[in-house]
């Protein structure tokens, strides 16, 4: 088995794959991807749509598969998980990448409500509106990375899609301990957290994870969602979406048939699951 890791998509990406051959397919599809679906590189597909002035853009290729993906999720998550936040993001401090980003004097207003849409091929949404496809691209590639038969396991900054059934993955909490060890096998892990990009506006703390029912960085007493799931995109999904929901957030995730299995860390520093959830030995 051939391993090793790499830069892209603001974060680093391991890969196992079976040759040196399949391993460079690996790390050459996440740059292409990252040049595609990248907000913070001008001449990618997604920056020349965010500055369209049309109200109605044609897309093709990988961007339109992505915000399928993206609409997909949105949809059923209620609106908890969506790509329609970029213009929030931007405003709340987060416009370069995350190793350039200073402190803001005050909190952003009048931010456009994240309302987009996309049906064949076509993307709609009203003046204002940026997507950002950074919540998903990562989940996303290792998906396409795993799919296309080029790695047997890909985890993105996390983000991981195996289809090894031996896969298991230590989940750290917000201080970098192992706070469990967890069987995935063929699947796909992913863990949302508000603890590890953080700065400042007007002297307050806020995460790069914005709520789309506010505009404004999530406020939860969960700080930490780990979520096991078919795919990439699903876990990517669904953590973000349990963090949100906090307090509530198991339960959801528990009547959702597309989730595994789920599990939080608190503020606290208590570690919960749902039932679904295995450790592995």
């Amino acid at each position: 088995m051939i391993h090793g890791g790499f830069r892209a998509m603001g974060t680093t990406v391991e890969a196992w794959a079976t040759s040196e051959a399949s391993w460079v397919d690996t790390r050459t599809l996440f740059a292409d991807v990252e040049a595609e679906l990248s907000r913070f590189r001008p001449d990618s597909a997604l920056s020349a749509l965010n500055e369209n002035p049309n109200r109605h853009v044609s897309v093709t290729g990988r961007l339109a598969a992505a915000l399928v993906a993206a609409a997909d999720v949105r949809d059923r998550t209620d609106g908890l998980v969506d790509a329609g936040v970029g213009a929030a993001v931007t405003a709340w401090g987060y416009d370069r990448t995350f190793t350039q980003i200073s402190d803001l004097d005050s909190p952003p207003s009048g931010l456009t409500a994240p309302v987009w849409d996309i049906a064949d091929g076509v993307v709609t949404r009203p003046p204002g509106v940026a997507l950002d496809l950074g919540g998903i691209g990562k989940g996303w590639t290792a998906d396409l990375a795993v799919e296309a038969g080029y790695a047997v396991v890909a985890s993105a900054g996390g983000d991981i899609r195996s289809a090894d059934p031996r896969a298991v993955v230590p989940v750290t909490g917000p201080d970098g301990d192992v706070v469990a060890t967890l069987a995935v096998g063929v699947g796909a892990l992913a863990t949302s957290s508000t603890a590890r990009r953080q700065w400042r506006v007007a002297g307050e703390r806020v995460s790069h994870l914005i709520d789309p029912r506010t505009s404004r960085p999530v406020r939860s007493p969960v700080v930490s969602a780990t979520v096991i799931a078919e795919t990439g995109v699903d876990a990517e999904a669904g953590a973000k979406a349990v963090l949100m929901l906090g307090v509530d957030g198991l339960a959801w995730a528990s009547r959702q048939a597309w989730i595994r299995a789920a599990m939080v860390v608190w503020d606290t520093g208590s570690v919960y699951g749902t039932t679904g959830l295995r450790l592995a030995a």
